[in-house]
């Protein structure tokens, strides 16, 4: 088959035809995935609002100055304080 300058021009539209409807479907996939997630997301003034859930916690540990904490590390025993 010759390839004439007619039939390179065919196949050259068809190609880009072809990239743009790959290109479109893809991104109406994109849309379509972005959508569905931003339905199963939670804001986080919704959490604060309406149940009210804390952002951060605070441990309670060496609240009393001067109680000791021993605690076995390596096979030995370290007594922890709060250092003020």
């Amino acid at each position: 088959m010759i390839c004439t300058e007619v039939y390179k021009e065919h196949i050259e539209y068809t190609f880009n035809a072809f990239c743009r409807a790959v290109i479109r479907y893809a991104a109406i996939n994109a849309w379509r995935d972005r959508d569905k997630r931003r339905q199963r997301e939670i804001s986080f003034e919704y959490l604060t609002e309406e149940k009210f859930y804390p952002f951060c916690t605070s441990d309670t540990y060496f609240i009393d100055t001067y109680k000791q904490y021993p605690v076995m590390m390596c096979g030995q025993r370290v007594i922890l304080t709060k250092g003020d």
